[in-house]
């Protein structure tokens, strides 16, 4: 049975968080820098992360490209869990770990809204240009 409300529920934590990053990837901010030159992407990876989650984000939050999004959303997700995991730890700059909180919590988000979704897979599949 799918729950409009806990789609809209797991769409707006997935897509709030995306969004509020963008501010702090695309002004260049002092820990996003750290970060990205920590991974040896900077500015290139830092810019090109920030450009995928707001497509993602944008996806998740139209309903008809939700699924499309989402599978966005894990892939993105999983590159900076694993970057947490093998290179910068779990406490970036004394965050508490808060990036790696938020970085889990949209994956499993869009995890949820892909098994809300799972129906369209075959026909996302199926899709012809």
């Amino acid at each position: 049975m799918k729950s409009p409300v806990i789609s809209w529920i797991l769409r707006l934590v997935a897509a709030i968080i995306m969004l509020q990053t963008l501010f702090f990837k695309f002004s260049a901010s002092a820990e996003s820098v750290y970060i990205f030159s920590a991974l040896d992407m900077e500015p290139w990876g830092r810019i090109g992360s920030g450009i995928a989650e707001l497509v993602a984000s944008i996806l998740i939050l139209i309903p008809r490209t939700t699924l499309i999004g989402a599978l966005l959303g894990i892939g993105i997700m999983l590159g900076a869990i694993g970057a947490h995991l093998l290179v910068l730890g779990i406490v970036v700059l004394n965050d508490g770990g808060l990036l790696f909180f938020y970085a889990i919590l949209v994956a499993v988000s869009c995890v949820g809204l892909v098994y809300l979704d799972f129906k369209k897979i075959p026909s996302l599949l199926k899709f012809k240009i």
